[in-house]
């Protein structure tokens, strides 16, 4: 290609990069700048693309736990409960993101390892099962899942929402790790089984080592989708102590008053862990996703 020709589809290419980045980022805008003033002036002047003045009282206030007011909210009367749960509601929600993550990780890899090197009919049969029971809408399973749990004595628990996530999350991470593994020869688990090692033995010591950026990819997506998850924790809890920050974030929404800036501030904190643990793990996260889709 002549260099006349390259550079304006260079060009143009850059220019397409810059609208979807522009385009994925442009909604966190807003929110920015209305966790960074009061409710007050939000409400005062809705036109105004800038705030008049900037603040961090909402932030102080809900990291305390409610307890740190400040001048702008002490004379508010009136302070949703979701404010003084969100501490707790964090630390919940981190409990239930690694734990989903671990055990989803742990069981999908055997499953996957198992439908990409078992070459029988039920492997695949377990595959097809797995993609189906995605395609059910989850509200459809909600009702026989309250039912359940109750019988066990699963409400208002975390480990009731930890089973109810990995049981919903599970399909996804076969279907993530089973094309990356296929991606792997057969000759490693052979050269290791030569030297003495069980099928299982050489999946731990061959297989996982190398499927690290697969394993980081699928990490993150479960554990993203773990901790935006509201219609289960919604479910499945109605204790305080066991809400999630998607709970507590919904309970912000009342018959009389919206909280605008509170929302956007525990908005913004909600999006914290996600966005370094995306941040932390881009690289692999890349080469795992490009690596399964290309090998697989």
């Amino acid at each position: 290609m002549s260099r006349h020709l390259w550079w304006p589809r260079r060009v143009a290419l850059w220019v397409a990069n810059l609208v979807a980045i522009a385009f994925l980022i442009a909604p966190l805008l807003p929110l920015v700048l209305s966790s960074v003033q009061s409710e007050k002036t939000l409400q005062g002047d809705t036109r105004a693309l800038l705030p008049r003045e900037y603040t961090v009282a909402n932030f102080r206030l809900i990291l305390s736990g409610g307890t740190q007011r400040g001048p702008i909210f002490e004379q508010v009367s009136y302070l949703p409960k979701s404010v003084e749960r969100f501490p707790a509601a964090f630390l919940n929600s981190l409990v239930v993101g690694v734990a989903v993550t671990l055990i989803a990780l742990a069981l999908a890899s055997l499953s996957a390892y198992t439908i990409a090197r078992l070459k029988v009919r039920w492997t695949r049969t377990l595959l097809q099962m797995s993609a189906m029971s995605r395609m059910v809408p989850l509200i459809v399973l909600m009702v026989p899942l309250y039912v359940l749990f109750r019988t066990y004595g699963l409400l208002n628990s975390l480990t009731g929402v930890i089973l109810a996530e990995v049981g919903f999350l599970i399909p996804y991470a076969v279907m993530i790790l089973v094309p990356y593994f296929a991606s792997f020869p057969g000759e490693l688990e052979d050269a290791a089984r030569i030297d003495g090692c069980t099928r299982f033995t050489a999946f731990v010591r061959m297989i996982l080592p190398l499927s690290t950026p697969g394993l980081a990819a699928c990490a993150v997506i479960l554990f993203i989708i773990s901790w935006h998850e509201l219609l289960i924790p919604l479910i499945v809890v109605s204790r305080p102590e066991a809400m999630t920050v998607p709970v507590i974030l919904a309970g912000l929404v009342s018959d009389y008053f919206v909280f605008f800036t509170l929302m956007m501030a525990i908005c913004l904190l909600g999006l914290l862990p996600t966005l370094a643990l995306v941040l932390l793990l881009q690289k692999y996260v890349v080469r795992g996703l490009v690596s399964g889709a290309v090998k697989g």
